[in-house]
């Protein structure tokens, strides 16, 4: 079975990442990942990160580097999960296409189940801590910059 290209986003604000919890219907109801969607024939893993957090969030972001891929078998499908680091830009936030969102700081990461394709994306962000919010647009930290 082929997989589906997903992307998600982690986008940062003043030293917190957002969330984004799934709806109470559909596959992994209540559970919360970064948001994203599928991705679009024609359209770049950018244009889709752009796209979709404005239709689920009502929040503009600039799309940076590419953070983890993730390659997930799933039960019912199988997917290859683009995750870029993103900032936040704009908006107001409303939950338009998900059933709640939060900002949560990195100490708050444990508190929430998250869909099982996201874990290795938590998993790095906890091992980067605090230096996640010094990566610059092109996926360098302070410490490996040229």
């Amino acid at each position: 079975m082929e997989p589906l290209v997903v992307t998600a986003a982690v986008i940062r604000k003043e030293r917190k990442i957002l969330i984004a919890q799934r709806l109470a219907h559909g596959d992994h109801h209540l559970q919360w990942e970064f948001p994203g969607g599928k991705l679009e024939i024609g359209e770049t893993p950018e244009e889709c990160l752009r796209r979709e957090i404005l239709e689920e969030l009502n929040l503009e972001i600039k799309v940076l580097d590419i953070f983890k891929v993730v390659y997930h078998a799933y039960k019912s499908k199988t997917i290859l999960l683009l995750c870029y680091l993103c900032d936040f830009i704009g908006g107001e936030g409303a939950a338009l296409a998900c059933n709640d969102f939060r900002w949560i700081s990195l100490e708050e990461f444990l508190e929430f189940s998250y869909v099982e394709a996201d874990l290795p994306i938590v998993e790095k962000i906890l091992k980067l801590d605090e230096m996640l919010f010094e990566i610059d647009e092109f996926g360098r930290t302070p410490y490996n910059r040229i």
